[in-house]
């Protein structure tokens, strides 16, 4: 596959929205997905931004995104980077896109100074968890992930 990846400029709104959209179809989680244009143009191209975008694209056609923020480490006094999604059209898989995104995010972690890079995988995505362990990538065994939803965040701040 001929393709390019370059971060989201303004006019990338739309393309953002589908490849994301078609990323919580794949992960059956269409009833979670909020997401709208207006929020894409905030988040990612409004004045305080909350995820930076990248598209790849083979010709003129979108053909996968990957959104990240960044993080710090109050011990290591170091930056990190926070892959949110990686997503490659289904179509588009197993040419080499995904491993491309990685290296990309890598690149823009270390121009930014990150100690890491930090993602989250469903515990029944196999196959992604083959791929990111043939990337070097492995998981954070001594930590859990716990959350506060907007209904217990509600009732603390009560």
């Amino acid at each position: 596959m001929n393709f390019a990846i370059r971060k989201a400029r303004p006019g990338d709104e739309t393309a953002i929205l589908s490849l994301l959209k078609g990323l919580a179809e794949f992960e059956r989680l269409e009833d979670k997905f909020h997401l709208t244009l207006d929020a894409v143009t905030r988040d990612v191209f409004g004045p305080r931004p909350a995820m930076a975008a990248a598209l790849a694209f083979e010709g003129d056609m979108p053909v996968g995104i990957a959104t990240w923020y960044g993080t710090y480490s109050s011990f290591a006094a170091r930056r990190g980077l926070f892959i949110e999604d990686i997503f490659v059209l289904p179509e588009k898989r197993g040419q080499g896109l995904g491993r491309a995104f990685f290296a990309f995010l890598a690149a823009e972690a270390k121009r930014n100074g990150a100690l890491r890079i930090d993602w989250l995988v469903l515990d029944w995505n196999e196959k992604a968890q083959g791929f990111y362990r043939s990337l070097g990538g492995k998981p954070v065994e001594e930590w859990l992930i716990y959350r506060l939803d907007e209904n217990a965040m509600e009732k603390l701040a009560r």
